[in-house]
């Protein structure tokens, strides 16, 4: 399979607020995002562990923001609307730290 080159440039947005970033699934949108910020910290709620971790108590994720972290990854948020309210309370006590949240639409359960 080859690869597309993204034509897509975050940075520049990040600079002046968060953003979301959706499409359909399978699209490429947390491939591109993994390549464009290595190292930053992501959260996936595909990842069931981190879904019902976040479920449970959605203000880890805030408690779990170093001091030095400015960008924070959140895949798949349509799963866990609730993490938006934590983003607001971060980016209202530190208006420097930046999300990116991606989201796809909704699967539907086949009968």
């Amino acid at each position: 399979m080859s690869e597309i080159q993204r034509l897509l440039d975050l940075t520049g947005a990040l600079r002046a607020k968060s953003l979301f970033l959706f499409g359909p699934r399978q699209v490429g949108k947390t491939t591109y995002l993994r390549q464009a910020f290595p190292g930053v910290r992501q959260y996936n709620l595909l990842d069931s562990a981190v879904f019902r971790e976040f479920s449970a108590r959605p203000e880890l994720m805030r408690e779990r923001l170093r001091p030095d972290e400015k960008l924070v990854l959140i895949d798949e948020v349509q799963r866990l609307p609730e993490l938006l309210n934590e983003a607001q309370i971060v980016i209202d006590r530190n208006p420097e730290v930046r999300f990116v949240f991606t989201g796809s639409s909704a699967r539907k359960a086949s009968a």
